[in-house]
């Protein structure tokens, strides 16, 4: 159900998946293919083909199945599925707020917001988190106890694209190689997905909110995430890459004291509902 919440719309988090993604996560012979569906060498194989020139053939029916509107990307003649995931927005159609102190979401997602704990955890559907675990590093983990966690879940309607939130200059990048499960609702009642997947990150010092972590996480079938890695020194609303086929994440960590995201968002969050934004939105008061 979407409904309208002040100047957000919110979608329920769903407590049921559909039948295909359920019978993954919820009964024995699912979870027994679902070993060999996470596996990195699985995602490739359907990038290939999801990069062939026959796969054009699904992109009609994908739009019309999302309710996408085309009309506000770029026209071109998609040479393969992949090809017209990863389309360009048209100028205007994500816009930053004016003022650089505004904190906007970095791309398109549903989006949940969390307090990191003093122990450096934070509470998902009643998972606890570890951001030592999420970064595989427990001194950077540190310094963000106490701070704050938006997630933005992508779903396959929302542009893949993402951008930097703010000037800043790049101080470290890291990959981890894992696993490719959904970032649907219903595997964070089964695995610590975000600990578990495929992700890459950045740390950064920002103008205006100090040290940032903005990463990306990896998901089903979703096994490459593009980004620029050629740059100390980014602009905010600067493009940071894109996410190829299919529903993905970007996290940002934020330090204590160093950003006040809308309470609006945290509410939603607390009402089991995610707050959609598009990249541009505002989310501070």
């Amino acid at each position: 159900m979407i409904e309208n919440a002040g100047t957000f719309e919110t979608v329920e988090i769903p407590e049921k998946e559909n039948s295909s993604i359920n019978f993954l996560y919820n009964t024995i012979p699912g979870r027994i293919l679902l070993r060999v569906l996470v596996k990195t060498s699985v995602s490739k194989l359907a990038g290939l083909i999801l990069n062939s020139p026959a796969s054009r053939i699904q992109i009609k029916s994908f739009i019309k199945r999302n309710n996408i509107d085309m009309d506000q990307y770029r026209y071109t003649k998609f040479k393969s599925f992949n090809d017209f995931f990863i389309r360009e927005i048209k100028e205007g159609f994500r816009s930053f707020p004016d003022s650089e102190h505004d904190l906007a979401a970095p791309g398109d997602g549903k989006l949940t917001a969390y307090t990191i704990s003093a122990d450096s955890v934070f509470n998902i559907k009643h998972s606890k988190y570890s951001v030592s675990d999420l970064l595989d590093d427990k001194n950077l983990a540190d310094e963000f106890n106490n701070g704050v966690c938006l997630i933005f879940r992508l779903t396959p309607d929302d542009y893949h694209r993402y951008v930097f939130i703010d000037d800043a200059e790049i101080v470290s990048r890291k990959r981890i190689n894992g696993k490719l499960h959904t970032v649907r609702p219903i595997a964070y009642r089964n695995f610590d997905v975000f600990c578990q997947n495929t992700r890459e990150y950045v740390v950064m010092q920002t103008k205006n909110f100090g040290k940032v972590i903005q990463m990306e996480v990896g998901a089903l079938f979703v096994g490459r995430i593009s980004n620029y890695n050629d740059k100390i020194n980014v602009k905010r609303g600067e493009e940071k890459g894109m996410f190829q086929f299919g529903g993905s994440t970007v996290i940002l960590l934020f330090r204590d004291n160093e950003v006040t995201i809308s309470k609006k968002i945290y509410e939603n969050t607390l009402e089991n509902k995610e707050t959609i934004v598009k990249m541009g939105n505002k989310l501070t008061p």
